[in-house]
This record gives C-alpha cells, sequence and structure tokens, in this order.
C-alpha cells in the first residue's frame, strides 16, 4: 500500500506550527488537517525529517527507510484523509528492533487523535 509524501517546506513547517504533536522514543509524530481547498487534494499525506545530526545520508536514509516501511504496516488503518503527517526521527529509530518502532507507531497514531487538551487555568485577574 502506498501513500501520498509531503514535499514542500511550507507544508512541513505548518504541520510543526498549526499541528498537534506526539513523542514517542524513537521519533515526533505531527499531525494537522489541511484547510478546505488545499491543492493536495483529500488524501493523507506522510513527511519524513531526519536532520544531518542524525549522522551521513546513508544513516538518514536508512531511518527514513525504516519510518516509511513502520507507516505501512502500522499506521496506514489509522489515518485520516485530509490531514498532514510529519514523522521526526530520533537517535533510537536506527538501532531499536521493528518491533519497538512499530509498536510506538500504534500508539502514537492511537493518541494523537485523543482530545487531551488540558483546560487553562484562570489567573486570579482574570476571575
Amino acid at each position: 500500500m502506498s501513500f501520498e509524501t509531503i514535499k514542500r517546506r511550507s507544508d512541513f513547517l505548518a504541520a510543526t506550527a498549526q499541528g498537534r504533536k506526539f513523542i514517542t522514543g524513537t521519533f515526533i509524530l505531527q499531525m494537522r488537517l489541511r484547510p478546505e481547498g488545499h491543492p493536495a487534494g483529500p488524501a493523507a499525506r506522510f513527511g519524513f525529517t531526519v536532520t544531518k545530526k542524525m549522522g551521513n545520508a546513508v544513516v538518514r536514509n536508512r531511518i527514513k527507510r525504516r519510518l516509511r516501511e513502520a507507516v505501512r504496516h502500522a499506521a496506514l488503518k489509522r489515518v485520516k484523509d485530509g490531514h498532514d503527517y510529519v514523522l521526526i526521527s530520533r537517535h533510537k529509530a536506527l538501532d531499536c528492533p521493528f518491533t519497538d518502532l512499530l509498536r510506538d507507531m500504534e500508539f502514537a497514531f492511537s493518541r494523537i487523535y485523543t482530545n487531551n487538551d488540558k483546560p487553562k487555568r484562570q489567573t486570579d485577574a482574570a476571575q
């Protein structure tokens, strides 16, 4: 099963600035709902970010391949249309067993949709 990828920097930045975030030991998952009429269409899209701190190009590409495969196995059944998902790798993503990566992926996608936003506490001045 294949999926669409995010290619434009502005779409990556929008997911970072406007989206929800969930952090695991192997990656950070960011999600945002695209606005109506976005040229990307209704399909869900994924973006993968691996910084140069992770290693050279060979290492970074290996991490991206592992994350893409984990998305194919664990996340595609949980994605929603019209959303952008960005996965930012962490150092553990390279060396951890693939089953741990799948477990983190399933857990992150099960929790990213929950509405656990805590209400802001009112200050004495606002009362």
